[in-house]
């Protein structure tokens, strides 16, 4: 008999420590919480009113012309929508990796992380275009461009993320998202977006030193 129930204990600890990658309203209620609305926007852009989908697309952009004139808004409008909708690699990385931050330093601390990303790297992309503009080296149709997504907040939380796993894991998901970022460079389909992604990034690796202090105050989950 215990040579039988062995078997079925370890499977019943692989499917609970499966559950734990996955938001839940009690774990995690900011990675559930976000995750709903994130997939609630996803459907009302494939199935919404195709032009009233492009009013709310384009008034949520985080182009020059909105962040100076409404930035809170635009900012805040701009992370409710996933550029590709939710079969994209960024909903499904988003799902698993803010959870997991979640886990380990709670909810308040890995929305600051992932709202911190993306104000910086927005802002990081977007200023240079308003400068450029003004000096006569961009036409003024550059202020006005659609921009929006959660990409710089989960590149952000990536980043920060990292600093919590082991050296062998730590180091292959950074390499493995580097070769990615890189890869963006090299292709320039979106110069600005691409800029963005390693900029967030950069951000989370920056919150190393808190996250890491956080985490030995957290306990474990």
């Amino acid at each position: 008999m215990p040579g039988r129930q062995g078997p079925r204990a370890g499977a019943r600890g692989a499917l609970a420590r499966g559950r734990r990658l996955l938001p839940s309203p009690a774990s995690t209620p900011f990675a559930f919480g976000y995750a709903l609305l994130l997939l609630a926007t996803s459907l009302y852009t494939a199935y919404g009113d195709p032009d009233t989908v492009d009013a709310l697309l384009q008034g949520s952009s985080t182009d020059v012309a909105h962040l100076s004139t409404r930035p809170v808004l635009a900012l805040f409008a701009s992370a409710l929508w996933i550029a590709g909708g939710v079969m994209s690699p960024y909903a499904v990385v988003f799902v698993f990796v803010l959870a997991a931050l979640e886990h380990r330093i709670g909810g308040w601390r890995t929305a600051g992380v992932f709202l911190l990303g993306h104000v910086v790297a927005t802002l990081a992309t977007e200023i240079p275009v308003a400068l450029s503009v003004l000096a006569g080296h961009l036409p003024e149709t550059s202020l006005h461009r659609l921009d929006y997504g959660i990409s710089f907040g989960l590149m952000a939380t990536v980043g920060a993320l990292a600093g919590l796993l082991a050296p062998l894991f730590r180091w292959t998901v950074l390499a493995v998202v580097s070769v990615l970022l890189a890869q963006d460079l090299l292709n320039i389909s979106d110069p600005l977006a691409a800029w963005g992604h390693p900029i967030a990034l950069l951000v989370g690796l920056a919150c190393w030193p808190a996250v890491r202090r956080v985490r030995r105050a957290v306990p474990a989950r």
